[in-house]
């Protein structure tokens, strides 16, 4: 009988689920070549091809599916016996978060929380992927942008987000900074419509005919931004790093409110977790300190 380390299965399993070798390696603290070599060997022990790349990353063949129907649940019945005789469970939090959320706003002021909380251990898991919290039951809350409502999660508002205009400063001093009324003589990145249409209805100055350039998320925007590629609506909580560092320059004081917030959610069997708690009345704390700066 073909006999797998249990330590390959698990590394099978957190890369099925994460659809990402360097996630799934991030998650068990190893090397992505750790990672790699542990699943090969369990390909070659089982005689089966378990995963095939995509643009994204990875995903399970259908001989793959079959094994992680058939060992998932079993591996996360095991981690759950082995919970008593580990750390304590309220001494370990796992968040899940957008990566750009991550570095832009949370981890820059994680130190000052971990200083005061030596304790508790955090465990950041940065995804683009929503969490299914019912599947995923290592995963104890979630920091999320959105309008604020996901079935079957409790969710705390922590502050919202606002939209200016932000430049390289290379395309200002190549262009020169532009006005409210000038705005639409600019390359400006984006779309037409959306909060584009916004900004002229509500502080004036006339939409271009045509914007340079599109992209399908903010984090990308911003970058194509920074290499003057035009001016931006940038988002505020994810552009201040890149102000501060003067790779962007605000353009105006006028701003408006994003369509979505910033929130923290978890699932009904988080509420009484001793570490969510200690967290979540800290990122409260944090989340009204900035929203203030942003008012």
């Amino acid at each position: 009988m073909i006999r797998p380390p249990l330590h390959a299965l698990q590394g099978f399993v957190a890369t099925a689920r994460l659809g990402n070798l360097s996630r799934a390696a991030e998650s068990m603290h190893l090397t992505i070549s750790a990672l790699s070599h542990q699943i090969r060997g369990l390909e070659e022990r089982l005689g089966q091809r378990l995963f095939v790349r995509n643009p994204r990353g990875v995903e399970l063949t259908a001989d793959g599916q079959q094994l992680f129907d058939r060992v998932a649940e079993h591996l996360d019945a095991i981690e759950h016996a082995l919970r008593p005789f580990g750390a304590s469970r309220d001494e370990k939090l796992t968040l899940t978060l957008m990566p750009s959320f991550a570095t832009s706003w949370l981890v820059p002021r994680l130190p000052a929380f971990l200083a005061a909380h030596p304790q508790l251990e955090i465990n950041l898991q940065s995804t683009i992927r929503v969490v299914d919290f019912e599947r995923d039951t290592d995963i104890d809350a979630g920091l999320r942008y959105g309008p604020g409502q996901w079935p079957g999660l409790e969710s705390v508002h922590l502050f919202d987000d606002y939209l200016t205009p932000i430049a390289s400063p290379a395309l200002i001093e190549r262009l020169g900074r532009p006005t409210l009324e000038t705005l639409g003589d600019f390359p400006l990145l984006g779309a037409p419509g959306g909060r584009w249409s916004d900004w002229f209805a509500r502080f004036g100055g006339k939409a271009p005919r045509r914007y340079v350039a599109n992209f399908d998320d903010s984090e990308t925007l911003h970058r194509a931004a920074i290499e003057g590629m035009g001016i931006v609506l940038g988002r505020l909580t994810l552009a201040w790093p890149l102000i501060d560092a003067n790779r962007l320059q605000l353009l105006f004081d006028e701003r408006l409110k994003a369509d979505f917030s910033h929130f923290l959610v978890y699932p009904p069997r988080s509420r009484a977790h001793r570490g969510l708690g200690v967290f979540k009345a800290w990122v409260l704390e944090e989340a009204a300190r900035y929203q203030a700066a942003q008012t």
